[in-house]
This record gives C-alpha cells, structure tokens and sequence, in this order.
C-alpha cells in the first residue's frame, strides 16, 4: 500500500512539477529569473505588471481566448451530443464503419491542415476572423467529441425513453426532458475537454490572424518581447502562462462537482 502511495506522488510530483517552476518563474524578480533556488525571494509582481501592459494587448488575447473557445464547445456539443445520440440509438448499416470514419479524421496532424486552410480562408475572405480559428478547432475536437459521447450513450438503459414516451413524450422529448440531463456528466465531461483544446490551440491563430486585437493569449504570450524587442521576457511569459493556466483549472473544478453528483442519481431520478 505505501508503495503504491508513493507511486502516486512521484507521478503527481513529475506532472506538477512544470506548473510550479513556472509560478515561482513568475514571481521573481527580472534580475532573478535564472534563480535555482525552490522559491523566489523576494517575491515580485512586476513580471504581471509588465504582462498586463496595455502595449502587449494581453488583456484583449484574453477575451478573445474566451471567444474562440467557448463558442467552439458551444457548438462542438450541439452537433456532437445529436450525431453521437444518433450512432448509439438509430441502427443503420456501416454505423461501425462511420464511427471509426469519424476518429479517424483527428489522427491527421493539425500542420499537415495548415497550408489547404491558409488557401480556402484567403479564397473566402476569412482571414483575420474568429471562424477562421472556431471552425479548424471544431473540426480537431468534434471527432473525440463525438466518439466519447456516443460510448457514453450507449450505456444508457434504452428503457429510459421507453418510459418517457409512454408517459407521452415523443422521442424528440425523452431525449431533451430524460437522456440528456441523465447524460450530463459525459456531456460536462466532453465540455472540459473542447474547452481545453481549443484555449490552447496555437498553430491555427497564429497562421490565420495578424491583427493584434484577433490574436489569442496562447499567441500573444508567445510573442512577448522585452525592452530591447530583440530578448526573451522569460518572467512576463511565465506569468502569461499562469495566468492562461488559471481558468483551466477553475474550469474543471467546476465541472468536477457535476461529474462526482453521478450518472446514477440522475437514472433513477
């Protein structure tokens, strides 16, 4: 038992790890920053200072970081939760085939994309516009989306609707009034998780916007420039990335409390 225990540390510390030296990063002073020591001393806040300094437009990265991403989980849910309703309860021929059609459309890596999306989105006026990153990150994500929820559906007791409908709800009803709230912890689930991706997605928003009030936190924090414009801010890029980091986590606590309330509650309810 201890040895599983400490198991669990070693990798919680090895995950962790990363996180914390980029926080102690960002709370030394610039003079300080390559520091070895565990913690900074003295503690200093200009490294925020300088990220929040209205000629970096991190502020407005921010903003648009809450644009981009929600509006892709937003609809990513939308069509994910109807297709992924549809492949676990309507029987059609090849639906295994589709499925598998379906996930293999994320294995293609995102630079491969790169070059054919620069032309289309040129070719129709999409450059520099919050589609030209919402709609690559929805196609990234829903694939994952969709095969996540429809296992989740499919270990739905099919006697859920039957009852639903024998109470008078038509179809379109039960799934509304029953599955989907019974669905919840899978659909929150799947919300985490687009969230997450499309917050961090990096290569789209930079190829595809430059215009400074379009561009995401991921890419602004990337292109942070010191004093001179030609040195490395490593302290104002660290406290970015705490910054960016700290929704994230609020996030899935959040959400964790609807996971942990149990798929099973909502059955019997």
């Amino acid at each position: 038992m201890r040895a599983r225990y400490l198991g669990i540390a070693a990798i919680v510390v090895y995950c962790l790890a990363p996180f914390y030296w980029m926080l102690v990063s960002s709370l030394r002073r610039t003079n300080d920053i390559f520091d070895s020591s565990p913690w900074p001393s003295p503690l200093s806040f200009e490294s925020y200072t300088a990220a929040f300094a209205p000629g970096n437009g991190f502020l407005r990265a921010l903003l648009n970081s809450f644009i981009v991403a929600g509006v892709t989980t937003a609809l990513v849910l939308l069509f994910a939760t109807l297709a992924a309703y549809a492949l676990a309860r309507v029987e059609f021929r090849f639906k295994n085939a589709v499925l598998a059609l379906i996930i293999a459309t994320s294995m293609f890596p995102g630079i491969s994309l790169l070059v054919p999306l620069l032309r289309l989105f040129s070719d129709i006026g999409w450059i520099n516009t919050y589609q030209a990153m919402i709609v690559p990150n929805m196609g990234a994500v829903l694939p994952l989306a969709v095969w996540n929820l429809t296992a989740f559906f499919r270990q739905m007791p099919h006697e859920l609707e039957e009852a639903a409908q024998i109470d008078g709800c038509t179809q379109g009803q039960a799934f509304i009034r029953v599955i989907l709230p019974v669905a919840a912890p899978g659909v929150f689930t799947t919300a985490i998780i687009t969230f997450i991706a499309a917050w961090n997605e990096f290569i789209i928003a930079l190829s595809v916007v430059n215009r400074q009030e379009l561009k995401t936190a991921p890419v602004i924090t990337s292109q942070f420039t010191g004093t001179s414009r030609f040195d490395s801010p490593f302290g104002t890029q660290m406290a970015a990335g705490v910054i960016v980091t700290i929704p994230l986590v609020i996030l899935v606590l959040l959400f964790q409390r609807r996971i942990v309330a149990g798929l099973t509650a909502g059955g019997v309810k």
